[in-house]
């Protein structure tokens, strides 16, 4: 081990070089991971990761003491929640102490979407492999950028789209691509809710909480008066800041892209080429500004249209599933969701001529899980993981082409080589402007 402290010493004192350019890790090294956001889903991820061996949690960082002391807690818990098993992280307020600190050789980005891009770029820079959340990004360019500088720095960077690693949804990509299902030619993706038309309310701007750095939480996004929906920590729900365009972009890439992630894993990865959208604020009365009723459609190269769908005044759905996809292709109807998938043969199909009953399968295995050990094994092999940042650039660019065909009111043609759309008027949301002294350099 004092070996392996020498080298990361040396390698680390050029922060622009990569630390590990090769397989030289052996399988009991020992990975020092520090997780910088703490809410629930950057505690959710600590608690999996801390389930495999030879992952070490020494930092955890927050600006919003709270959520710090929740996370530094929940480090030194065994699995069965028993507390003080492991050593005690260290927390810490700002990141860019993390960043520097050499002998760390991993980051977990679970901050609001509006950071993952600058901290993602910087933790390459540091020399450190990034596990971050999706969607990476809020505007496409960032999201390139942060392509290249995993490539760049020769960094692993797996993103947080863990239903790739799940053994049903593989399954089910196979399902696809194996032509049992015969020509695809439309998928339906979609969340359904039923919410009441208060929401999440509409609080007054008011000064911020003890224990928030709030010019930090706001970091590269624009200042604003603090509000209690932006910030929007809640003791029983993910965060709200969801809601808001400075910081994310609704339900269109906070579960949306789960699922067309899904649909492009099973065909090639293939950006859409046509993209609209309609949709607004129909029926919630709260100060969110994100759309409650959504309908975007996409065609694909291949001769395909796929939907997504939202909406928080009705709950029913096909399948009586809040949330799925769904693969119509000539032969038979394939659902899937987290719990499993379902195969239905179509009447009259080949399928159905054959004998073959519908298929099920549940889920059997921890998606997350396996998604956290993928990473780690990557970081050995130095191989690319299985939601490598370029993977989920193509879905996450899906997810953020939604919003911006809604939000311009166009059609939009996507250039996936150019990465633009050949309407002009809409090129000025595929990058956003960083407040200063924040700049996205890779």
């Amino acid at each position: 081990m004092s070996d392996r402290r020498e080298f990361l010493k040396a390698a680390g004192a050029a922060l622009t070089t990569s630390i590990f350019t090769g397989n030289v890790r052996g399988a009991n090294d020992r990975v020092r991971i520090a997780f910088i956001g703490t809410g629930r889903q950057g505690v959710g991820n600590m608690e999996t990761a801390l389930n495999l061996p030879n992952v070490e949690v020494p930092v955890v960082c927050d600006v919003y003491q709270p959520n710090l002391e929740k996370a530094i807690a929940a480090s030194g818990r065994g699995a069965d929640g028993t507390p003080d098993v492991r050593p005690r992280a260290k927390g810490i307020t700002d990141f860019r102490e993390v960043l520097a600190d050499k002998s760390i050789d991993a980051v977990s980005i679970g901050t609001p979407d509006h950071w993952h891009a600058y901290m993602s770029v910087e933790a390459c820079k540091s020399g450190k492999d990034v596990y971050v959340e999706k969607p990476i990004s809020v505007a496409i360019d960032e999201g390139r950028k942060m392509v290249q500088a995993a490539r760049k720095y020769d960094r692993v960077v797996q993103v947080g789209t863990w239903q790739r690693s799940g053994a049903h949804f593989q399954k089910a990509v196979e399902i696809v691509t194996s032509g049992k299902l015969g020509k695809v030619t439309f998928v339906r993706t979609w969340n359904y809710g039923h919410q009441a038309p208060e929401g999440i309310g509409n609080p007054p701007d008011t000064d911020p909480p003890a224990g928030l750095d709030w010019n930090m939480w706001l970091g590269p996004a624009q200042m604003r008066p603090f509000n209690s929906n932006r910030f929007g920590v809640h003791p029983k729900e993910y965060s709200r800041f969801r809601w808001f365009w400075d910081y994310a972009g609704g339900m269109m890439t906070d579960w949306g892209i789960h699922l067309l992630d899904i649909v492009q894993m099973a065909f090639n990865e293939t950006e859409p080429k046509v993209v609209t959208g309609l949709g607004g604020k129909f029926y919630l009365k709260d100060n969110r500004e994100t759309p409650d009723t959504l309908q975007v459609t996409y065609e694909y190269p291949n001769g395909m249209i796929a939907t997504y769908e939202n909406r928080e005044c009705n709950s029913q759905s096909m399948f009586q599933h809040n949330y799925g996809i769904l693969f119509h292709g000539t032969e038979g109807t394939l659902f899937v969701d987290r719990a499993g998938f379902e195969l239905v043969p179509e009447k009259g199909s080949a399928l159905d001529a054959a004998g073959n009953q519908a298929e099920e399968e549940k889920r059997e295995d921890d998606a997350l899980l396996n998604h956290w050990r993928n990473f780690l094994d990557c970081i050995q092999t130095r191989k690319r993981p299985a939601s490598d940042i370029e993977i989920a650039h193509h879905s996450t660019t899906t997810a953020i082409l939604g919003n911006m065909a809604y939000r311009s009111k166009l059609r939009l043609d996507w250039d996936a080589q150019r990465e633009t759309t050949l309407q002009s008027e809409a090129r000025h949301m595929l990058k956003r402007e960083y407040r200063k002294p924040w700049k996205l350099e890779v």
